[in-house]
């Protein structure tokens, strides 16, 4: 039996996007399962700073982290206004997401497990 090109192509698209969708669905989960208690938001809230900007899939990613309680996390969004583009740029934020943590920049999504370690957060 021959196998076209074409087949096989298919087939590993198919392996591929597959493999994606499971990816994609495990680091969902782990987010919602993991979500900040309301004591801790508030303790990192108070410590840090983390710069966001709208559209940004890794700063949605860092706010579901959060869940109801991202209103505690002091959030500077750098496109939102003039004034916050001109805090970016003065904090020399060169992407987002952001923290800084006593005086350090952080880039990237950051896990809870750092953000607590980073701000001194104790359960």
């Amino acid at each position: 039996m021959k196998i076209s090109k074409a087949t096989i192509a298919v087939f590993i698209l198919v392996l591929l996007i597959a493999g994606a969708a499971i990816y994609w669905k495990s680091i969902g989960s782990v987010v919602q399962n993991n979500t900040a208690t309301e004591a801790e938001a508030k303790w990192i809230g108070a410590h840090s700073v983390v710069y966001v900007q709208a559209g940004c899939i890794h700063c949605k990613d860092q706010e579901d982290l959060f869940g109801n309680n991202w209103k505690y996390i002091n959030s500077i969004d750098c496109i939102s206004s003039q004034a916050n583009t001109q805090a970016c740029i003065t904090a020399n934020i060169t992407a987002t997401p952001t923290w800084v943590i006593n005086g350090q920049q952080y880039v990237g999504f950051q896990t809870l497990s750092n953000l607590d370690n980073l701000t001194g957060y104790k359960a």
